[in-house]
């Protein structure tokens, strides 16, 4: 499944699976900072506001497996640093879908004129996507104690990374 999947732009048609996906993650309330769900009217609006957006379909049958955002992290004199954020549906977990959307979106903030991409809060926790971001050469910059609040009520410790495109 993994050879017949293609990251590419998104479309208006994306945003229905582009939602659920986003909205998975944020429901697991273990990775992403926001509360509020999406829906199809902001949920066209957030994606419209990013920089870029990119889907990892499966080609054989049009199914979107997961997506990322790509934006500005700053403003002015850190305006070449970009942000991105990652979400895979659960049911296409394990078969590098993420790699294949971390590599693209390198690839998209160089070609965007951006220099560096930061991660401001990685979930400690969340060991998966860190394996994968120091494999392909992120520098972690430290640890922020109790930084990000889990669903369940408890904080855990965020790293920020970070990667010379």
């Amino acid at each position: 499944m993994y050879e017949n999947v293609l990251i590419r732009k998104y479309t208006p048609s994306d945003i229905e699976s582009m939602v659920y996906i986003w909205n998975e993650i944020v429901e697991e309330g273990i990775a992403f900072p926001q509360l509020e769900l999406l829906d199809s009217v902001t949920g066209k609006e957030f994606f419209a506001g990013q920089s870029y957006c990119g889907v990892a379909e499966n080609i054989d049958t049009g199914k979107i497996l997961g997506l990322y955002i790509l934006h500005p992290n700053n403003v002015g004199r850190c305006g070449h640093i970009c942000n991105a954020s990652y979400a895979v549906a659960s049911t296409s977990r394990g078969i590098h879908i993420g790699e294949k959307l971390v590599l693209d979106s390198i690839a998209k903030g160089k070609e965007s004129g951006f220099r560096i991409l930061q991660f401001n809060a990685v979930v400690a926790t969340n060991i998966h996507a860190r394996h994968l971001y120091e494999r392909i050469g992120f520098k972690q910059l430290g640890v922020i104690p109790n930084g990000f609040l889990l669903k369940n009520g408890k904080y855990e410790d965020i790293c920020p990374y970070y990667i010379e495109l």
